[in-house]
């Protein structure tokens, strides 16, 4: 008997745990995104080796980076204001097949032994224009893949799994590549990995949904956007903590070659290992937050995770033992996971339908603007300090940070708590003693 209950108990918590797979749309998106996000993985850790052997520079590293992700920082806006107007599904797709001509291209130019930074960073550029239209697109998109908003949350969670178990194995089989073959089977492997997710998002039966009109002017509805994003103390707080942390945190990946050669003594095994760990802890993370049954208590989550990925970094930064380093970056990937997905899944749950694209491109932005610069500045202390010191700063203003949001938690609990109780997210109760219970007893987000 104990064992049979164990096992119902088991099947409750998986059905849980992978609730949101039981939208058809969803599942196609799961399965296809998984293959083409293990190919992406692949050619990140080609690019950043590619790039380090040809030039043996750190700073180069920094401008390959920032190079792929500034052009998403300057029309991510623009694109938040077109995914609010047209299809979003139409606009993913046609996002899916303009990388998969990217990265053949690059593959074509390795393989043949053609290739040159100047080309890496061009590519580079066009890559990013090109996610700067995927992110708000895919992150609209989303929405539309999940019927029941309850399960929005695990669906989110569940989508930086995917991710994370990419970041998991892509590494892992780069560095494996790398050392046998080179670098050009990676490019070659993710340009043919797009295939999958675009035939998952060609086979989706999309509803069409209500969009804004297109009458009002773009800089008037990005106007508009900015406004009500800014203007909204939790997004802002949500969207600027993410910033500092993409500015002074994200860059440690730019920065993993170095400590893999240099500071490891190692090669493209270390590497992908490296990166791999970073994709465990992630991927754990993923998998906590895909097991919460509610939104509520995210806040305090978002503050403690920032804080840990910050620690991470500088206890990582101190290490010259591969298996320390290992388990430090384990912890950099819980954290950044949790905030991440946190994040996702708080703005996701406040945001108007109307208004969600042009947010979530605010959003990517705090990613896709910081993180460039801070590859860049991160690639020029390199230079100058050394990885390990670059980081060991950048880590301590990544806790800095989570202390200041974490003094604004109490405000910004008052006020999302209106839109939980409208949503049912938290239930409702008699007018005094909810204001009774406001009062005197601290609420769980």
């Amino acid at each position: 008997m104990q064992s049979d209950k164990g096992t119902s108990n088991e099947a409750t918590g998986l059905k849980l745990l992978f609730r949101a797979l039981k939208y058809r749309n969803y599942r196609l998106f799961f399965g296809g995104q998984t293959i083409s996000l293990i190919g992406t993985w692949m050619q990140r850790i080609a690019m950043g080796w590619l790039v380090y052997r040809l030039t043996d520079s750190a700073f180069l590293l920094g401008v390959v980076g920032f190079a792929g992700q500034i052009p998403g920082f300057l029309v991510g806006p623009f694109a938040g204001v077109i995914a609010d107007r047209v299809n979003r599904h139409r606009m993913l797709i046609a996002t899916q097949v303009l990388a998969m001509i990217q990265a053949s291209i690059v593959a074509f130019l390795v393989l043949t032994g053609a290739i040159e930074v100047w080309h890496l960073v061009a590519l580079s550029v066009f890559l990013g224009f090109i996610m700067g239209f995927e992110i708000p697109a895919r992150q609209s998109f989303l929405v539309q893949m999940v019927e029941n908003k309850e399960d929005l949350g695990n669906a989110i969670a569940l989508n930086s799994s995917m991710f994370n178990m990419a970041r998991l194995v892509g590494p892992s089989i780069a560095g494996i590549l790398i050392a046998a073959v080179g670098e050009g089977i990676c490019f070659l492997v993710n340009a043919v990995s797009y295939v999958a997710v675009i035939t998952a998002l060609l086979a989706m039966k999309v509803t069409p949904i209500k969009m804004e009109t297109a009458d009002t002017h773009l800089l008037k509805g990005l106007k508009e956007g900015f406004s009500y994003a800014f203007g909204f103390a939790p997004i802002k707080a949500i969207i600027l903590l993410f910033g500092l942390v993409s500015l002074m945190g994200m860059p440690y990946q730019v920065l993993m070659p170095i400590f893999a050669r240099d500071v490891l003594q190692g090669g493209p095994h270390t590497l992908g290992f490296l990166m791999g760990a970073t994709g465990v802890g992630a991927l754990v993370g993923a998998f906590y937050l895909a097991s919460r049954k509610s939104v509520v208590g995210l806040g305090k989550m978002i503050a403690l995770a920032a804080g840990l990925f910050g620690a991470g970094l500088v206890v990582f930064s101190m290490s010259h033992v591969l298996w320390l380093s290992l388990f430090l970056v384990l912890i950099v990937g819980f954290g950044m996971m949790v905030q991440m997905a946190s994040s996702t899944t708080v703005l996701h749950t406040i945001v108007d339908d109307d208004k969600r694209g042009r947010v979530m491109s605010f959003y990517a932005m705090s990613f896709m603007g910081m993180a460039p610069l801070g590859s860049l500045l991160a690639g020029s202390l390199a230079s100058k300090i050394g990885a390990p010191y670059t980081l060991l700063i950048g880590g301590s203003f990544c806790v800095l940070g989570s202390l200041l949001f974490a003094r604004k938690i109490p405000m910004l609990r008052k006020v999302i708590r209106p839109i939980y109780v409208k949503m049912g997210i938290i239930p409702e109760v008699a007018t005094g003693i909810r204001t009774a219970t406001v009062l005197t007893t601290p609420p769980r987000d």
